[in-house]
């Protein structure tokens, strides 16, 4: 060896680990998920403080706050995907109001089998999609303004319908009657009941006198939340068309010149949104039994606030549904924890404010810094 060559540094010595930690660190950062989970981790720090003793955190109480999640996050993980795709739907929440109406129109003053109504619900969902994504790219208006007049023309047809055949706002019994348990228990069931029976059996559950435990199951919205977010993060990771979402919210006309079919990409992103309000709609009407024309108020803001906690950027081109699936959590657990510890509710709307900020000035940060390291 002549003087003055350098020795090459071990794969695993000193000089090797800053270089590998700061990779490490870049590539933490570039998750969209990261501010979502600390979100997570933090709201069940603070609870697990302050609320501890409140019930929160027990076997109703975990239930009670996953149910309001649950529901939230069906639509949370559909809003993610079309804020990737760099757009917005603000016609979510009367679309919600709208497909139970439909649902309720259609057992009661029309007679027809529940999943006739449930299959109704969905192809108007579809319909009002199609029309959105339509709109949208024939006439380059913004999604936002787009969506606005969505909003108020279902909000008023669902009022002015409603009260025309049956003199109300609100339609009662849907399910009274109903001869389809397992359309009834797929939407508005509950399952792993037999765990929970052998948890209560062995004392982990407490018991009702006649030996049911005081939960008997968690609400198949739980089962729709998971397996939505699920196929969302397949088709982001997985497949070609997550690689359109991410292209045409990235930068369009990139998009448009490498052959993505832009058009069909945001006009399915539409429908699965005005879906996922379907769905949400589907399991409100089969657990209450009742559709009301005011359901869904304001969730399609909720959607978006749950989506950007988790990390998806209201410029479209980055996020992921796992972090609308975390927002959503961060959502329920503190909805719930006001609920249980007695907190004005008032402050609810607070937090959600402040926690709106603090994600969009994180993720900033976040990918601010992921930028450097590259």
């Amino acid at each position: 060896m002549t003087m003055g060559t350098a020795v090459p540094a071990e794969p695993h010595s000193p000089q090797m680990q800053p270089s590998r930690m700061r990779r490490l660190v870049s590539r933490a950062l570039r998750r969209p998920e990261l501010g979502a989970l600390g979100a997570t981790i933090f709201v069940f720090a603070a609870f697990g403080l302050t609320a501890g003793g409140s019930g929160l955190f027990s076997v109703l109480g975990i239930t009670n706050f996953l149910q309001v999640s649950a529901q939230l996050g069906i639509l949370a993980a559909a809003v993610a995907l079309l804020m990737i795709g760099g757009e917005f739907d603000l016609s979510l929440g009367s679309m919600i109001g709208f497909s139970g109406i439909v649902i309720g129109l259609c057992v009661t003053e029309f007679g027809l089998p529940l999943w006739v109504g449930i299959l109704a619900a969905f192809a108007a969902a579809v319909l009002v999609g199609t029309a959105n994504g339509i709109l949208v790219m024939r006439t380059n208006l913004p999604s936002f303004i787009v969506t606005l007049a969505g909003y108020f023309v279902l909000r008023g047809l669902s009022l002015a319908v409603t009260r025309t055949l049956t003199g109300r706002t609100q339609i009662p019994y849907i399910t009274k009657g109903a001869d389809e348990p397992f359309v009834i228990w797929l939407f508005g069931g509950k399952f792993a009941t037999g765990l929970f029976q052998w948890l209560g059996n062995i004392g982990i559950i407490p018991l009702r006198p006649d030996g049911v435990p005081i939960v008997q199951g968690l609400p198949m919205s739980v089962a729709w939340w998971l397996a939505i977010t699920a196929l969302a993060t397949w088709v982001l990771v997985r497949t070609r068309f997550g690689n359109w979402i991410f292209a045409v919210g990235g930068d369009l006309q990139a998009a448009r010149n490498v052959g993505v079919p832009v058009a069909r990409v945001k006009i399915l992103l539409f429908i699965a949104t005005a879906c996922s309000a379907a769905l949400f709609a589907t399991i409100q009407v089969l657990e209450a039994g009742s559709a009301d024309t005011l359901r869904g108020t304001q969730k399609e803001f909720e959607a978006v606030i749950a989506a950007v906690i988790g990390g998806n950027l209201l410029s479209g081109g980055y996020g992921s549904a796992i972090g609308a699936m975390f927002g959503s959590l961060v959502f329920g657990t503190v909805e719930m924890g006001i609920f249980y510890t007695g907190i004005d509710s008032d402050w609810f709307m607070v937090f959600l404010g402040l926690m709106v900020l603090i994600a969009v000035l994180f993720n900033n940060y976040v990918r601010r810094k992921a930028t450097e390291g590259r």
